[in-house]
């Protein structure tokens, strides 16, 4: 499982020695001074050990979500699960959309990066770094609809091999000039930070790029467990990335120039070639690490009503993360390529990395304080001193790469402002919804006796009715008798609802009422991370007592057309527009719930909100 974890989980912040310590170079007024080159690499070393080891291995992945780690978990966990707490979950969702901007940003950066290597080994190559990171990219996407079981298991030996190399890399570099340990010692970051005014300052935007993957770490937790990712992280990638970065230092500090890729300058010559493929395989893996996870997330917010229904690809049956997302694949990918072609390098895109991981690790240290006072009961005082280093240490990364917004940080901003009003809109779309269904909702008894008084027919069989509400006649039956002029002898009214937890005991899976003779209601509940199958549920549901007969079954569902409210009580036009169009384009309910699409009946009306 560590193995694995080196795949799936440090393949961004693997690959960030590849530009963070040119670009600090980059930015700082003297590179080649001593003091900046130990500076530079004591701030490095002692972000890995403060954000990375301290914040999110020893802190945050102690907080889970029934397993599941991330923002969004802890979102739910926080802002949901515990209490209703809207400004959490404004927090929460805010964060999970600025990962969408973080995932558009590192494949390109990454592929250019390693592509760069080429400048070095031929610089004729130069005009070609583009063009091939973008056929490099293009087939990445591509290939997403197919999964990534087969060559994921390649992922784990691959990195690994990453890292070793990177190691010895590193141990070569320092043997040139070992006194470069000397800023192991925290007085040398802090020195050249407060001694050199505003630069020393706008530096700290490009030590950042060094733990741009750990939050990564948090995320992937339900994948792998606390254990395996810790065991990866302290056996070798941390000590893998501190001997490179040292090396990179010591390399500079030996006289090597600071212009071009100090990270390849550490390579032997007649390697470099074989290093540059061996880089570039990683960072197409860190890549797909970060697409994989953008559709992971995107379940995530469908199943807690933060987003429409999306057709969900199911890649493969050796685990449930294995989806594919196709609009979100190509809206990525259309992004991604964007920026490599607009940026051209990756030093150019170094200043728009950053500011949304930076804000993402923000919000997750406030939500950290949360956690230390209602789930492990910590005091104010030690809940606020621990908190307080976080976000300290995080403000002072944000506010150092809120100085790139001009130069591209605002490409992960507007990135993250569209999701989140996409999220906003839905979920405000979706309650308006739900507030007029209820507005027409007739309790049980009255409607049997409505059906009864009028002499409707009852027909054989067995009528599955999907329903929003909670309580009462779902609409959907009163649109069905209306329409139909009959109703079926046996009645299933059937409630699915999404939890905040990701996962659900089977046990626990449905509650059974029979309200009146053969008229039941079901509450199914599915955790966020669970993909809601309603035949396989009602079977399980005669092991309950159910006696309605499921083998002549048909499935009706509502099909809702949004329009505008008259009274001017509803949504703004313009919010009501963009759900509607939302509401038209998102997968059926049917798909959604996996139901046999010969068995289902569709009733459609108008809505207005």
């Amino acid at each position: 499982m560590g193995l694995s974890a080196l795949g799936i989980v440090f393949g961004d912040i693997g690959t960030s020695p590849l530009y963070t310590f040119k670009t600090i170079l980059g930015t700082a007024a003297a590179p080649s001074n001593p003091a900046t080159v130990l500076g530079a690499l004591s701030l490095v070393l002692w972000t890995l050990f403060i954000i990375t080891t301290i914040k999110y291995v020893s802190f945050a992945m102690r907080v889970d979500n029934d397993g599941e780690g991330g923002i969004l978990a802890l979102m739910a966990l926080l802002g949901v699960k515990k209490q209703q707490r809207p400004t959490i979950v404004a927090v929460g969702l805010f964060g999970a959309a600025l990962i969408y901007g973080d995932g558009a940003i590192t494949p390109a950066i990454s592929v250019l990066s390693a592509l760069e290597g080429l400048n070095m080994a031929t610089p004729a190559l130069q005009p070609y770094v583009v063009p091939a990171a973008v056929v490099i990219l293009l087939a990445l996407f591509a290939i997403q609809s197919q999964g990534t079981a087969r060559i994921g298991h390649l992922f784990g030996p691959v990195m690994l091999l990453w890292f070793l190399t990177m190691a010895v890399m590193g141990i070569a570099g320092i043997m040139r000039h070992p006194s470069v340990f000397a800023a192991l010692n925290p007085y040398y970051g802090l020195s050249y930070l407060f001694s050199n005014g505003a630069t020393g300052f706008l530096v700290l935007g490009a030590v950042f790029l060094c733990v741009t993957g750990a939050e990564a770490l948090y995320a992937d937790m339900g994948h792998f467990g606390r254990g395996p990712i810790k065991l990866a992280w302290f056996a070798i990638v941390f000590p893998s990335l501190i001997l490179n970065y040292a090396g990179q230092a010591a390399l500079v500090l030996e006289g090597a120039p600071t212009d071009g890729n100090i990270f390849f300058r550490l390579c032997p010559e007649m390697l470099l070639i074989p290093l540059i493929v061996l880089a570039t395989v990683a960072t197409i893996i860190a890549s797909q690490s970060i697409i994989t996870g953008a559709f992971s997330m995107t379940r995530q917010a469908i199943q807690l009503g933060w987003l429409p229904r999306l057709r969900i690809k199911q890649t493969s049956s050796e685990g449930y993360g294995q989806i594919y997302v196709g609009l979100v694949n190509w809206l990525l990918m259309i992004v991604t390529v964007a920026l490599t072609i607009g940026f051209g390098k990756s030093d150019n895109l170094a200043a728009a990395y950053g500011i949304a991981v930076s804000l993402t690790m923000l919000m997750t240290s406030a939500l950290l304080f949360i956690a230390m006072r209602e789930i492990w009961h910590w005091s104010l005082l030690a809940a606020g001193a621990v908190a307080a280093c976080f976000l300290v240490v995080d403000s002072a990364f944000f506010l150092a790469n809120l100085t790139k917004i001009a130069e591209g940080g605002y490409v992960p901003l507007i990135l993250a402002v569209s999701v989140y009003s996409v999220m906003w809109i839905w979920h405000r779309g979706w309650a308006a919804v739900m507030a007029r269904l209820h507005e027409t909702l007739i309790p049980v008894q009255q409607f049997m006796q409505i059906i009864k008084a009028k002499n409707i027919p009852r027909v054989p069989g067995t009528a599955v009715f999907l329903t929003r509400t909670e309580r009462d006649t779902p609409p959907v039956m009163q649109w069905h008798v209306r329409h139909n002029r009959a109703l079926h002898e046996h009645l299933f009214v059937l409630r699915v609802e999404i939890l905040s937890v990701p996962w659900l005991p089977s046990g626990d899976r449905i509650k059974l009422e029979e309200i009146v003779p053969n008229f039941w209601r079901a509450e199914a509940r599915f955790g966020f991370m669970e993909r809601p199958h309603i035949p396989e549920l009602l079977t399980a549901s005669r092991s309950l007592g159910c006696t309605v007969d499921l083998n002549d079954v048909t499935y009706y569902v509502g099909h809702e057309t949004v329009i505008r409210r008259e009274d001017g009580m509803g949504l703004p036009a313009w919010q009501e527009e963009f759900f509607a169009v939302m509401e038209r384009n998102a997968i059926h309910v049917s798909d959604f719930f996996s139901l046999p699409t010969d068995q289902v009946v569709e009733i459609g009306r108008q809505v207005s909100i």
